[in-house]
């Protein structure tokens, strides 16, 4: 225990002294802030700019096909288009010359209530105008045609406005409103493992060129050392994330007022307990068990140039592990035969059984079931990642081959 604590604060030291640990954690925080007050901010500059004077709006040119149909739609238009100064023209001419010579912004020229060409000098990939005036003229169509047909234009405007009213009442989970919180948590694994699986794997190899590992090898037991770098990276990026989210939540809260009624945020910062309790508990066994993998695997390299082809096998099995969750969340089949596999099985059980726990009803024996088994996973390939270290990092100058390494932990 003594060796574990002085290998663990030893590797902790290192990560803290860190500069662009440091770096990166400072870094993140402020995006963080800058996010989390854009608001406040937004809402500055949009006061400075209404105490200035206000600019003239883009003129929006109609002309339609009789004057009692020219001065519906250039009303309804001016309700609608809040941004532009809706004006009559007297011809498609005079609207193609006011466009060319940047008089005017665009122009509708209607045919009938139910036909129209749209003039634009440059279309915009954002214009979104045509969209809008096909929705308007649906509803001044169908008025027109309920006036002709006798009723009153109020009757008519009574019966298009009528609201749909519903209420929903979800029995289970509402995947819209945890899908959010279940991205950001599956992302931040993915972005940590491979982060910091990198680093201890790294760390593992710089180590076998230092003759003072020979030593410090067969002084303290394997799984002290290993188990010390491992939880020492696991802590560093514990205290890097709760630095990061931690100061979301005091920007969040500082500025919570001016975010309203905004779905996405509203629903990150009020994650229920026990799923927040999940998502640390399946956080951490998700990092232990692959930071032991990556430690392991990179005791085994010869070289440090040989980590990154080393741990391709490790990355892809992640990596896949994270496509099937991530297109599993965005198509809302969280309950799929392969979701429930991977429930189970270690490498993919983090992503997978807490996703399900977020956007599904899971029966509890089935959670259960899963932590037990990846708990079981983690002391397992610990202790095996420990045999593998003390092995791989002996047998330095040479590539350890399986036979051999399988060899030497089947004596140990």
């Amino acid at each position: 225990m003594k060796q574990f604590k002085t290998i663990l604060a030893f590797e902790l030291k290192n990560y803290f002294k860190n500069k662009i640990f440091v770096g990166v954690t400072v870094a993140l925080v402020l995006v963080i802030a800058a996010i989390m007050f854009f608001p406040r901010i937004s809402t500055l500059i949009k006061s400075e700019e209404s105490s200035q004077e206000v600019t003239k709006n883009e003129i929006m040119l109609i002309v339609a096909d009789s004057k009692e149909h020219q001065d519906l739609i250039q009303e309804t238009f001016s309700n609608a288009f809040l941004n532009y100064d809706v004006q009559s023209a007297s011809s498609l001419e005079e609207a193609k010359e006011k466009i060319s010579s940047f008089e005017a912004q665009c122009a509708f020229v209607f045919n009938d209530l139910t036909s129209y060409t749209y003039y634009v000098e440059n279309l915009s990939m954002m214009d979104s105008n045509t969209m809008i005036a096909d929705e308007i003229l649906k509803n001044i169509y169908h008025l027109d045609s309920m006036t002709q047909s006798g009723l009153s234009l109020e009757q008519a405007q009574q019966i298009l406005s009528t609201p749909i009213t519903h209420e929903i009442e979800s029995l289970g989970k509402d995947q819209m409103m945890n899908f959010f919180y279940t991205y950001i948590m599956i992302f931040a694994l993915y972005m940590v493992i491979l982060l910091y699986g990198q680093m201890v794997a790294t760390n593992v190899a710089t180590e076998k060129s230092s003759r003072a590992m020979e030593v410090l090898i067969t002084s303290a037991k394997p799984t002290a050392m290993m188990f010390g770098k491992v939880l020492a990276s696991c802590l560093a990026g514990l205290i890097q994330l709760i630095c990061v989210f931690g100061s979301a939540l005091l920007f969040f809260n500082l500025n919570k007022s001016l975010w309203g009624e905004n779905i996405i945020i509203n629903s990150i910062f009020n994650m229920p307990l026990d799923l927040f309790i999940y998502m640390i508990l399946f956080f951490i066994l998700g990092f232990l068990i692959y930071a032991f993998m990556f430690g392991a695997i990179g005791s085994t390299a010869s070289k440090l140039e040989d980590i990154n082809t080393s741990v391709m096998p490790l990355t892809l099995l992640f990596v896949a592990g994270f496509l099937v969750v991530m297109l599993s969340m965005t198509s809302g089949t969280v309950d799929s035969l392969l979701m429930k596999i991977c429930s189970f099985i270690p490498f993919t059980s983090p992503m997978a059984m807490f996703t399900r726990i977020a956007m599904s009803t899971v029966p509890f024996i089935e959670i259960l079931i899963s932590i037990i088994i990846l708990i079981a996973s983690v002391f397992g390939i610990g202790v095996l990642s420990a045999k593998i270290y003390r092995v791989g990092v002996l047998l330095y100058g040479t590539t350890p081959k399986i036979g051999s390494i399988l060899k030497s932990i089947w004596k140990a």
